[in-house]
């Protein structure tokens, strides 16, 4: 750590090297979290307060050589939903270290939120924070491309709901991300069960689990009264703007596999798994009638971190081969 990280000041104000984006949102301090980790404070106005950032910096990265004008690939990679994760998820719970450090990419972990939804909120029709999509896509992309080295070429993964962002941002900002996967992701937010359980509920119950003071609606809206918001988000409606973008899908069956406790102790399947694998069959479909291709993987198992690191492990060559 101390020779790739030996320009890095372990805490304090970021150097100048690292200048902030055009609105203002800079780097506050930097912290070393491993070999080849750092981990970002971020201040943002997009969302009125700090957000943090987790790096894993490729072989060869230092800031003689960012500014040198070396550039590096990024691989983005977004967290879920409450417990699911924050800016530490991905290090903490897969094999990112080992997988992905060999490859010669910054691979950019950001906070989303508890209940973020990798979105700016709605607020009522009055916009303002929080605004994640921003945050990200604005303000922390230029911070790394103006002081870390990232280049252009972009891949995106996440999880839950970082699975939805990681497809709802290739498709709004087309042309941003060559590749992008979901892993247990809600990709059809406007899927109708049923059997009772819609994805709107789930996100309503999300919001309300992680504790912030707004009310869900406050998201996208109403999804009658305000529709047109939500499937300005929607991976499912947004499917056709997926096109030259490299995709790759998977969610379990909300049954046990091989990577739960056995007895498996619920009464029946996990709901949260068997919903996103409804809806990633809905996607894949229309994917395929569009004639878009995309690879999907749909497996028996539930709403865990060990069937995400072998998901990751299982995409990671085919997100890599359009940014390296």
């Amino acid at each position: 750590m101390a020779g790739l990280l030996a320009s890095i000041a372990p805490d304090g104000p970021a150097p100048p090297a690292a200048p902030g984006a055009g609105d203002g949102a800079t780097v506050l301090g930097e912290r070393p979290a491993g070999p080849r980790l750092l981990d970002l404070t971020v201040r943002s106005p997009a969302l009125a307060g700090v957000a943090h950032v987790r790096l894993l910096l490729p072989a060869g990265w230092s800031r003689a050589a960012v500014a040198a004008g070396r550039r590096w690939p990024t691989l983005w990679l977004l967290h879920g939903c409450g417990g699911d994760g924050d800016h530490t998820s991905w290090t903490a719970n897969t094999a990112l270290e080992r997988l992905a450090g060999g490859h010669g990419v910054i691979v950019v972990m950001p906070e989303g939120g508890r209940t973020g939804n990798y979105s700016d909120w709605w607020n009522r029709g009055g916009g303002g924070p929080p605004m994640w999509e921003t945050f990200h896509l604005t303000e922390l992309r230029q911070i790394l491309e103006r002081g870390y080295g990232a280049g252009t070429a972009r891949a995106i993964a996440g999880v839950g709901m970082g699975g939805t962002g990681a497809l709802a941002y290739a498709a709004r900002h087309r042309g941003l991300f060559r590749a992008a996967a979901s892993f247990s992701g809600a990709v059809n937010t406007l899927h109708l069960d049923e059997r009772g359980l819609d994805v709107a509920d789930v996100i309503e119950l999300g919001v309300a689990i992680g504790g912030g003071p707004s009310h869900w609606t406050d998201l996208w809206g109403d999804p009658d009264e305000q529709r047109v918001v939500w499937r300005q988000h929607n991976p499912y409606d947004l499917a056709d703007r997926l096109a030259g973008v490299r995709l790759y899908i998977s969610s379990g069956d909300g049954m046990p596999g091989p990577y739960d406790p056995r007895p498996w102790p619920g009464p029946g399947p996990d709901i949260l798994e068997a919903l996103a694998h409804r809806v990633g069959l809905e996607l894949a479909g229309k994917l395929k009638t569009l004639g878009i291709p995309a690879s999907t993987h749909f497996y028996q198992g539930t709403h865990r971190w060990p069937y995400w690191g072998r998901e990751l492990h299982a995409a990671l060559p085919i997100l890599l081969a359009e940014i390296t």
